[in-house]
């Protein structure tokens, strides 16, 4: 399909149809870009498309990505959240799953904590703080690493907070829910989008994922999927476009 700017109606409602059946919905600002620029929307459904449909994860897991990605505090993209959760009960997602994916959404930053006492650790005189007790130790060793968290310093420096830290690691999830792959490729995606990048917790995050048996192609699709959230900054354009006054968009056309 090969459409230049100055495309027929025809043309514009092939685009729209396209546009619908690649990314699943429609709204005021791709009214208004299919009628100043739909190049650009047939190219950004082929491109989000692709991302979405091509590769190894499942429809159910793709959603529940994009769940996460537009719930995440770095987002918060109530409509695209409304979107994506819709459509992952529809296909097979479950109210477990849901809320698991919104349990990992809590936890995003974290890691940067953990990061960001390492750092603390790097210029602090720890030879009076005491060791890591035997027990915390277990549970670190256990749940650290599903999670992007590096917690020794963490753990020497507060213990206290290490512990009621990994209480809600472990027992603020649903009983049910995802595999622990599945929680691996929603963390993935979400330390690797563009709006809160953490290249730690990825290299932690992927080295787990591979010891789950995750494939590299699996982990890729979950990396691709954050990209295109960028284009909700072009939603925001287009709206505001089409409120200035004499540009003469209707954005109620069906």
């Amino acid at each position: 399909m090969s459409t230049p700017d100055g495309a027929t109606d025809a043309a514009r409602a092939q685009i729209k149809a396209f546009f619908i059946a690649q990314r699943g919905y429609w709204r005021p600002w791709t009214e208004t870009m299919l009628r100043v620029s739909p190049g650009f929307l047939q190219q950004y459904a082929r491109y989000a498309g692709y991302a979405a449909r091509t590769g190894p994860l499942t429809e159910r897991m793709v959603e529940l990505i994009y769940v996460a990605l537009d719930a995440s505090s770095s987002h918060l993209f109530e409509s695209g959240l409304h979107t994506h959760m819709k459509r992952a009960l529809e296909v097979g997602a479950t109210q477990a799953d849901i809320f698991d994916v919104l349990h990992l959404v809590s936890l995003q930053g974290v890691a940067s904590v953990c990061q960001a006492t390492d750092i603390l650790a790097e210029f602090t005189d720890l030879s009076e703080v005491a060791a890591i007790d035997e027990q915390l130790q277990g549970r670190i060793d256990r749940l650290g690493s599903a999670h992007a968290l590096a917690l020794s310093a963490v753990a020497r420096l507060d213990p206290g907070y290490a512990e009621v830290l990994l209480d809600f690691v472990e027992q603020g999830r649903p009983g049910a829910g995802l595999t622990p792959a599945e929680r691996s490729l929603v963390q993935l995606a979400l330390h690797a989008c563009f709006t809160a990048f953490n290249p730690g917790a990825i290299r932690q995050i992927v080295a787990t994922a591979l010891s789950q048996d995750l494939t590299p192609a699996e982990l890729l699709q979950a990396i691709q999927l954050g990209a295109h959230l960028a284009v909700h900054g072009t939603a925001l354009g287009a709206n505001v476009f089409g409120q200035m006054p004499g540009t003469d968009i209707d954005t109620a056309a069906p």
